[in-house]
């Protein structure tokens, strides 16, 4: 494709040199580039894209793209296209959109944004819809999904490069829905730049990533940007009994509809059970037995119900659907081990997903069981919610092992006493620290008594533990399992 083709959607602030230069690829990876492509010097936190301009042009790249002028490289490389944008995670996205021929305006993608239950929603509507036979795509946390082919991923959402190559895969397969969760990292970035949605789905808004967006307000508003940017064709979804969620609607074109379990919403819906067997909810006048367990799941069966109607599905076909839909990895995972005691995974890691869950255990739990909780935060992440987190799992359990989660570049005693400096001094006989994750799951095990329940939370579906830069082998499931099956 021409470089003038590529830049038609956007609005360079510079460009030297020939435009009617063919691209053959995109990149943004020095060791990816290739003859005839095009480069994005993009200037991270770890690295500079700009110091890999000689080797990348030495590789046969033939154009670079970068948010700093590239004047004084013109004489060195004639024979290489300058372009200088304002916005380059922006261009990335629209740039990218073109080269791959618009993907999104070829199926019917559904954007799922907040703090929590973002991957719980895709994965089912994934599930849904495949279990209905559709050609589906997902992207999330877990992993990405192109119908059974499975990719793995780093990212919530992917660079702008990646999300449209893999859009492009995915309608080449004939690929007719994709489900994908939308970080504030990815609309602050500008990752989803280009992309045509044909729907966003808002859950829930609470502390989380205030590394990053240093304020709760600028992260709220970087989550609103998404509906503001919805086309009038699309849908705009929102938990309605959240308090923020009337507010993402706001300025949306899109057209708009509210769930709720507590108030008045286009989907409503009321919750008759709820244990370990799963919940039973009356949704739209008829009941519904599902195999997920707690409220917080009941407010993400209905956002799947809402959407797959809001999509084309019969209520009767959507709530059938709903019954046959299993726990998401590492999403309230459960299973009963030694002496009886019930082991629960879960990937909550805010303060309100803690409370949450740790809140299900207590609506669940039967006279007599203790409740033992394992817990973490994670390295070069927002600190602030550390000491809160810990005294929620303090004030909502009957003991706490305090761990390591991925530590990153942070010295995991340093975390650890971040978090307990949210302890008062009257709870010491109710927590321990154990550095040693895989030692603090043995440690949360022995403090625990014959029907006991244990919380490991925090990791969740992760498979690996990151020290250092380094990860490794680590299954907080796996880990439970093979300590029940030792012998005493």
């Amino acid at each position: 494709m021409k470089l003038s083709n590529l830049l038609s959607h956007i609005t360079p602030l510079e460009v030297l040199g020939n435009t009617e230069v063919e691209v053959s690829q995109l990149t943004q990876d020095s060791r990816e580039a290739t003859q005839g492509g095009l480069f994005f010097a993009v200037k991270g936190s770890s690295s500079d894209g700009h110091t890999f301009i000689p080797q990348v042009i030495a590789r046969g790249v033939k154009v670079i793209v970068s948010e700093s002028s590239l004047a004084h490289l013109a004489p060195t490389y004639p024979e290489v296209t300058l372009v200088k944008v304002a916005h380059l995670g922006k261009a990335m996205g629209l740039m990218a959109d073109t080269f791959y021929n618009h993907p999104s305006q070829k199926l019917r993608l559904v954007g799922v944004t907040g703090t929590n239950g973002k991957t719980t929603i895709a994965t089912l509507l994934y599930r849904l819809f495949k279990g209905w036979g559709a050609s589906v795509g997902l992207l999330s946390t877990i992993a990405i999904y192109l119908n059974e082919e499975r990719i793995e991923t780093k990212n919530t959402t992917p660079d702008a490069l990646t999300l449209q190559r893999l859009l492009s895969q995915m309608v080449s397969q004939g690929i007719q829905y994709c489900f994908m969760e939308v970080s504030s990292h990815g609309v602050a970035l500008e990752r989803i730049a280009g992309l045509q949605f044909a729907g966003g789905i808002f859950t829930n808004l609470t502390q989380d990533h205030l590394d990053f967006h240093k304020s709760f307000a600028e992260y709220r508003d970087t989550k609103k940007k998404f509906f503001d940017n919805l086309s009038k064709d699309a849908f705009a979804l929102t938990n309605i009994d959240d308090k923020n969620g009337s507010f993402m609607l706001q300025n949306t074109q899109a057209r708009k509809y509210s769930y709720a379990l507590k108030t008045y919403g286009d989907f409503h819906a009321r919750i008759l059970e709820n244990d370990l067997s799963g919940l039973v909810l009356r949704i739209d006048q008829k009941e519904v037995s599902t195999q997920l367990i707690g409220s917080f799941n009941a407010y993400n069966l209905l956002a799947v119900y809402a959407t797959a109607t809001l999509l084309g599905v019969s209520q009767e076909e959507a709530l059938k659907g709903l019954s046959l839909l299993g726990a998401v990895s590492g999403r309230f995972q459960w299973f009963v081990g030694k002496e009886n005691r019930t082991v629960i995974v879960d990937y909550a890691h805010t303060p309100d997903a803690l409370e949450n869950v740790l809140d299900t255990i207590a609506h669940i739990r039967k006279a007599g069981q203790r409740v033992i909780t394992l817990i973490g935060c994670g390295g070069n992440r927002d600190k602030t919610k550390r000491p809160i987190m810990a005294q929620i799992a303090i004030l909502k359990s009957d003991f706490v092992v305090f761990t390591s989660d991925n530590p990153r570049d942070e010295d995991p005693e340093a975390i650890l006493a971040e978090m307990t400096a949210g302890v008062k001094a009257a709870q010491a006989d109710k927590y321990t620290t154990v550095v040693d994750r895989r030692e603090g799951i043995r440690e949360a095990y022995l403090r625990s008594q014959a029907g006991d329940i244990l919380l490991l939370a925090g990791k969740g579906h992760e498979t690996y533990q990151e020290i250092k830069g380094v990860r490794t082998h680590f299954d907080d499931m796996e880990e439970a399992r093979t300590l029940m099956n030792e012998k005493n």
